[in-house]
């Protein structure tokens, strides 16, 4: 009977250090991806950068950039949608000068430091935009925690997690919020002061606060406060240009929850575990090109861990986006590494960079180059990623990075594989060796 538990335990300990640490090393590195993604690269001289011009008859919103990383779709969701709507000045705003990167790897050049900003405005923002930031690093969040507390009788909109860093500072509590489904427990434990509500598209916390639910969520928040601010009528535009398929949630967010199940475990975890050649994708940077666009690619491919994604442009000149926001992109063709595929983000991305394609062909970096929104401009931009990551990868991936964006709409068309083969293959073989392992241990101690 001893001899058997020391086996037991042997092939046990085997089994968690090999398949566990690999595990460990595929998910760190997986994450460190995107949300580590933070700019090595050298920075280039960035004198005489325009900025938006700034109305002072119109409100300000100040969407918030963090000193680690800041989600790209909680950051691009309010400031593409609140610029379109050409009511309001729309800033993002930083603790510092300094690049700040997006997940995935988008590295934005704030407008404006917060004291710049309380300069230009001799008062606070009418709108606050609180994304998801990362606060990994002590201290990290404090700059932004202040900042915030300085300016907390303005209207304040969290998107998704950001809800959490909301929460950081205090003003959440004993409120009502809503956040992303996989954050839903893990701030319920973090800050108990909180009504954490699982079900609502968004949450009217306050009279001057809106929180949102997972990342689509806040496109339904953004177009709620602009309602509140401007006229439905204009939210019904800007979401008729955008060809969202779900204006309805605007005026009734109440939805079924979501919760983590056997499937983000299998799919999610797994692929962030043991899907180690990772697919490679350039992501073209250009001048006039539309925010959530970009910032899509990056979010849909990166988070599913399958796939990496670097930022290309023409030259590392600053880009600057439809609405003003200024990216540096990472790779230009004399650097850029070899990928799968070429994507060129963007509705209007045929007519944009037509001169732009034939060198990038020329230079052999990629066999593949997809238009995929200007191709597609009858469906939400979010819907062409989706479709094309189920085809590149499985169902299964593709099914995860729907509930993930909480991406509601019914006309999203999944098609290819059941599931990763690849994963569950390198799983296999872990375990494989893990068994191996712990045979050879048995026999090397006669047990």
């Amino acid at each position: 009977m001893k001899r058997w538990m020391t086996r037991i335990i042997i092939y046990l300990c085997s089994f968690l250090v090999i398949v566990g640490g690999v595990g460990l090393w595929g998910m760190n590195s997986s994450q460190k991806n995107f949300w580590n993604a933070i700019r090595q690269e050298p920075v280039p001289s960035l004198e005489g950068l325009d900025r938006p011009k700034h109305d002072p008859t119109k409100p300000t919103v100040a969407v918030l950039l963090g000193n680690e990383i800041t989600e790209g779709l909680d950051f691009t969701i309010p400031y593409e949608i609140f610029s379109r709507a050409g009511e309001f000045n729309v800033y993002a705003v930083a603790a510092d000068h300094n690049v700040k990167s997006l997940s995935g790897g988008v590295d934005v050049l704030p407008h404006y430091s917060f004291k710049e900003l309380d300069e230009l405005l001799g008062k606070s923002p009418d709108i606050i935009a609180i994304p998801y930031i990362t606060m990994y690093k002590s201290g990290s969040f404090e700059p932004l925690r202040q900042w915030i507390l300085q300016h907390s009788s303005t209207m304040i909109l969290s998107i998704c997690a950001g809800s959490g860093n909301l929460a950081d500072t205090g003003l959440l509590d004993g409120k009502s919020a809503a956040t992303h489904w996989q954050t839903y427990s893990a701030l319920g434990r973090q800050y108990p002061n909180v009504n954490w509500v699982n079900g609502q598209r968004y949450v009217i916390s306050d009279q001057n606060m809106v929180t949102s639910a997972g990342i689509s969520s806040g496109i339904d928040a953004v177009l709620y406060v602009i309602s509140r601010k401007v006229g439905e009528p204009m939210a019904e535009k800007i979401a008729e240009e955008l060809k969202y398929p779900s204006y309805s949630f605007v005026k009734n967010p109440t939805v079924m929850p979501f919760y983590k199940d056997w499937r983000f475990f299998s799919t999610y975890l797994l692929n962030n575990a043991f899907q180690w050649n990772k697919k490679k994708i350039g992501a073209l940077l250009y001048n006039g090109m539309e925010e959530m666009a970009l910032a899509s690619v990056f979010d849909i491919y990166s988070d599913s861990g399958t796939t990496k994604v670097f930022s290309f442009s023409e030259t590392d000149a600053p880009i600057v986006t439809k609405h003003g926001l200024r990216l540096l992109p990472r790779y230009t063709p004399f650097n850029a590494p070899h990928v799968d595929k070429m994507i060129i983000p963007g509705t209007q991305a045929r007519s944009l960079v037509s001169n732009q394609l034939e060198a990038w062909k020329g230079n052999n970096i990629s066999k593949e180059f997809q238009f995929v929104h200007s191709d597609s401009v009858d469906k939400f931009i979010f819907e062409v990623q989706l479709e094309d990551l189920a085809k590149q990868e499985d169902m299964a991936t593709g099914r995860h990075a729907v509930k993930r964006l909480e991406y509601r709409a019914n006309d999203v068309e999944l098609e290819g594989r059941p599931f990763s083969y690849e994963t569950y293959l390198n799983l296999f073989l872990t375990i494989m060796i893990a068994i191996m392992a712990g045979a050879f241990i048995n026999k090397r101690m006669k047990v």
